[in-house]
């Protein structure tokens, strides 16, 4: 589907259906309980829930609401108490007699008695539920349920399995609604870097450039901004502390990340760079062409059937940077699949050559590399990808062949 129209509902064309989107979701998480041999699960995690339920809510306290799902059936919804009302009355894909609200114990604030009388509650209302779809005796799966809730459900008899890892491979490979929900947020994301283009200059700190392309991608419709604009020294070592004070200057390096900048829930993973005020030095171009090199070697391996250590080959080995172990560079040098949060499969030096995994059509995953030198700054680059049944289709749309100079050229 083209988002050329924009992203949205129409009676005219086909543009995302999010009903379906929601059917098909749950359909897979059923199916992924089915085969962890669970009757039913609680899911916690945020994406999970959403991406179950459609339902999204806050998740600054763990389990403030969570959904009990069901391998057969509707999913029961144990929301937070005074979100409940106005969830209930915009989701009419959950029945009516489906909701309920949720026991928290706010990660222990209350002290340890407190905490074990809510998790008593917590269980006693999931115990209840099992008993009224006839599978209080069958398995029950858990993703991330804190150890007194885990607990109080052990003491009534119910036997707990993990399902967080069936969730994960679940959410692995994208339904076409869910890949059209990130080429719109990829578009968004465009916004935000030629923001960046429009008001990278000397002068400007990190953090102006960061509020004004945070403030552009809000506007074009993003319902989750992140990421941060990185100068100078900052944009070698990997770090995640961008959008500070610090003066851009003439001669620097600059790059933006929008990692989880996001559309209805599924988020980007992009890295691009500026340089300003001056062309690139011999240096830097040879920096920037083989970091490209390294994304679209390890990209030009993705296609279906094809494994993950095939990609890996294309990475260097992490002593390459002075490093002694490949996880040190765990998240600088790798490519993994990516929609709510990271999910399958990884290309890592860490994992694909003992552990490939296959491509399967429908995945999307982000592929990023970087170079430079410590305390002089470097680049990175991130794209994202589609595992076609022919092959695969580069996403990100914003050009990434070369650095992109702004300001006076000198």
């Amino acid at each position: 589907m083209s988002i050329g129209y924009g992203a949205g509902g129409v009676d005219w064309r086909d543009t995302i259906d999010y009903g379906r989107m929601r059917k098909e979701r749950l359909a897979r998480t059923q199916a992924a309980l089915r085969g962890a041999g669970v009757a039913a699960a609680v899911l916690t995690r945020g994406e999970n829930i959403r991406y179950a339920t459609g339902l999204k809510g806050p998740d600054f306290a763990p389990q403030l609401r969570y959904a009990l799902v069901f391998a057969q059936g509707d999913p029961i919804v144990f929301e937070l108490g005074n979100l409940r009302e106005r969830q209930q009355g915009q989701a009419s894909w959950i029945p009516a007699e489906n909701w309920r609200f949720a026991y928290c114990a706010l990660n222990g604030i209350g002290g340890r008695e407190a905490t074990r009388r809510e998790a008593q509650r917590f269980a006693d209302a999931i115990v209840r539920e099992l008993r009224e779809r006839g599978v209080a005796g069958e398995k029950l799966g858990l993703d991330a349920l804190d150890e007194a809730s885990r607990q109080a459900l052990v003491e009534r008899g119910v036997e707990v399995a993990g399902v967080g890892q069936a969730l994960v491979d679940a959410r692995g490979t994208k339904t076409p609604d869910e890949v059209n929900c990130i080429r719109v947020a990829i578009a968004i994301a465009n916004v935000g870097y030629a923001r960046v283009y429009e008001t990278l200059k000397p002068g400007r700190r990190e953090r102006d450039v960061g509020a004004a392309a945070f403030e552009a991608m809000l506007a074009a419709g993003a319902e989750y901004v992140s990421g941060a604009v990185k100068s100078g020294p900052n944009t070698f070592e990997l770090n995640h502390n961008g959008n500070t004070d610090r003066m851009i200057e003439v001669g620097d390096l600059v790059y933006m990340n929008t990692c989880r900048t996001g559309y209805n829930g599924y988020h980007v993973c992009i890295y691009r760079n500026y340089i300003v005020g001056r062309r690139p030095n011999a240096k830097e171009k040879d920096w920037y062409r083989r970091c490209y090199e390294r994304v679209y070697g390890m990209i030009g391996e993705i296609k279906p059937g094809a494994t993950t250590a095939d990609a890996a080959r294309h990475l260097l080995p992490a002593s390459t940077w002075g490093y002694e172990a490949e996880q040190e560079l765990l998240i600088g040098e790798f490519g993994h699949g990516y929609g709510m949060t990271y999910e399958p499969p990884v290309i890592s030096r860490v994992f694909s050559f003992d552990y490939p995994q296959v491509f399967e059509p429908g995945q999307v995953i982000a592929v990023e590399c970087r170079e430079g030198e410590r305390g002089y700054g470097g680049v990175r680059l991130e794209e994202m990808v589609l595992v076609t049944e022919a092959g695969h289709e580069v996403l990100t749309t914003w050009p990434a062949d070369e650095l992109v100079q702004v300001g006076a050229v000198v």
